[in-house]
């Protein structure tokens, strides 16, 4: 692809051997909230902030060309990463793509703006106590987002990040959601704070492009004289001293070197990274670290485990035409790089809506989402052919994961096992597969079914089968992540948390976590919006524990700090 004039975040990946330089913070993972985190922590032109990111800068024209981003799996912008074989799903590996490079995974991902529900926060709050609430996260939210035309006053409108309607959406999609309709559904506006029901999809991006973290915070921060950021740099060990962490071992193309922490070590590498690090670093389950000879610091046993994820299974069907299987040619391809518009800017998954699948429930227990393209392969093929994908997300699965050790290795994968669909009653199967028949329901509805033939390819022949055989088939054969892991790093004010209340590693000093894996629970919702959360509100606790400015006052009017030094001592 023709690439978009971009200019990338700085960085200094040339000189990124290092025996030992020392910085106030040393933040693993320019992600999503590490990209957040650095950004306000270098805000104070009093203290040094070193950003290590074992990816490259945000360069690829892939990364900015909203539908290009399936084009990133696999590539240097990816950790390409695979479970093992789920027994619940044929016996199948399932990919796993997490971001590599400047921004993360919001430097690959579907570029979704989906916040979720205020009770999920709320549980947090129960979990975590009430800095993590609704209430308390809401300011977060605003102070993230620049909402564009957004009158709701929940939502920011002067934050970070950019957050705008589709320039360009697929007259399919609005057929989808007219079909939604005829099925019984409401379609309502995107991110509120009780947000059933359907509607297109708020994505992060500006004038067609996408908006990471990387755009949205390191742009500008890259030019403070305090803020030192290294890309092709993989962290492998946090240092101790005592047990007080020191800084953090890593590795490059020039060898190996170390970055000294004088105040703290942040980790933001994500609910698979995260966690791998802190066994590497021999803080996990003490058995699992001596079977590979990690010495243990600390026996935390809950280090890598409550892995959540997202699982969603599609079924595609075929239609004649206007689909993102031809968005590349020339005349769109020109209508992007000279305008902004046309289907190259879409974000693929184009509306979504949120839906109960039986009358009981408080809350809703399935997501559907809409894709003008057959979305098939995982990702890792490019459509067959014009056609229409509808997915079946499980949003409070059940089902419970792990992340393991495959040796002491740093450079060697870690082994990720979500466990799909393994829970004890099958409530998750059967979950998903009510769902699924909701998604039957609104392709059979009538503005849907006038866009299609019938036939469907994936699963191949499914219009052959009764509906029940087709959905089970889907999901065995085609379902996957929806890239939401959370979880591996839980915090809570209990002591078998791995992280307090302030994000802080219980057992050691002067080490923290910010990002999802901090999740206590998988929310109804996307992952990318709270984990730059998390990134905004990680600031305000480190600054609160330096005693400056915001962070203390924003600790103080939440309570957090309160509490989670009660639930520290």
């Amino acid at each position: 692809m023709t690439p978009v004039p971009h200019r990338p975040a700085r960085s200094d990946a040339s000189s990124a051997y290092d025996t030992g330089s020392a910085y106030d913070y040393v933040i693993v993972g320019a992600g999503s909230a590490g990209a957040a985190l650095a950004a306000r922590l270098s805000e104070d032109p009093a203290v040094s902030v070193l950003l290590l990111e074992a990816g490259g800068p945000d360069k690829k024209p892939e990364i900015h060309i909203p539908a290009a981003f399936s084009k990133l799996f696999r590539s240097a912008a990816d950790w390409n990463y695979d479970t093992v074989p789920q027994p619940g799903l044929g016996n199948r590996p399932i990919y796993w793509p997490r971001g590599r490079v400047l921004g993360g995974s919001s430097s690959l991902n579907a570029m979704m703006w989906i916040r979720g529900f205020a009770a999920d926060y709320d549980a947090w709050a129960d979990a975590s106590g009430p800095g993590w609430s609704w209430q308390s996260l809401l300011p977060y939210f605003r102070r993230v987002e620049r909402v564009s035309g957004s009158t709701d006053p929940d939502h920011g409108t002067a934050g970070a990040v950019s957050i705008e309607a589709q320039r360009s959406p697929s007259p399919h999609t609005a057929a989808f959601l007219a079909a939604a309709r005829e099925a019984g559904f409401p379609v309502a506006a995107a991110n509120t704070a009780g947000a059933e029901g359907f509607t297109q999809t708020m994505v992060s991006q500006h004038r067609g492009a996408r908006a990471s973290t990387a755009d949205a915070y390191l742009r500008t921060a890259s030019q403070r004289s305090n803020l030192t950021i290294r890309t092709g740099t993989q962290a492998t060990r946090i240092r101790f001293d005592g047990k007080r962490a020191d800084g953090v071992d890593y590795r490059t193309d020039a060898g190996p070197g170390f970055a000294r922490a004088r105040a703290e070590v942040i980790l933001a590498g994500g609910a698979v990274n995260t966690p791998h690090l802190l066994m590497l670093s021999g803080i996990g389950p003490a058995e699992q670290l001596r079977h590979f000879g990690v010495p243990v610091l600390v026996d935390s046993p809950e280090v890598g485990a409550n892995l959540k994820d997202h699982l969603v299974s599609g079924l595609v069907v075929d239609t004649a035409g206007g689909t993102l299987f031809d968005a590349e040619r020339p005349l769109r391809l020109a209508q992007y790089l000279l305008r902004r518009r046309g289907p190259l800017t879409s974000n693929v998954a184009e509306a979504y809506g949120f839906v109960r699948t039986r009358e009981d429930l408080a809350l809703p227990d399935i997501e559907l989402i809409f894709a003008p393209t057959a979305f098939v392969g995982q990702g890792l093929v490019p459509p067959p052919e014009h056609g229409l994908t509808v997915g079946t997300i499980l949003l409070q699965p059940k089902s419970s994961g792990v992340v393991c050790l495959a040796s002491a290795d740093p450079m060697e994968k870690p082994l990720i096992d979500p466990r799909y669909l393994s829970d004890p009653d099958g409530a998750d199967r059967a979950t998903i597969l009510a769902g699924m028949a909701v998604a039957e329901k609104i392709l059979q509805s009538p503005a849907l079914q006038a866009r299609t033939t019938g036939r469907f390819i994936a699963p191949e022949g499914g219009e052959n089968m009764e509906p029940a055989a087709r959905d089970a088939l889907a999901l065995e054969q085609y379902a996957h992540t929806l890239y939401h892991p959370v979880g591996t790093a839980r915090m809570g004010s209990d002591s078998g948390s791995v992280v307090d209340p302030e994000l802080r590693v219980r057992g050691v000093e002067g080490l923290r976590v910010a990002d999802a894996s901090v999740m206590p629970g998988i929310i109804r919702g996307h992952t990318n919006a709270p984990a730059i959360v998390i990134g905004e509100k990680a600031a305000d606790l480190v600054r609160a524990a330096r005693g400056t400015g915001r962070g203390r006052d924003a600790a103080q009017r939440d309570g957090s700090a309160t509490e989670s030094s009660a639930s520290q001592a």
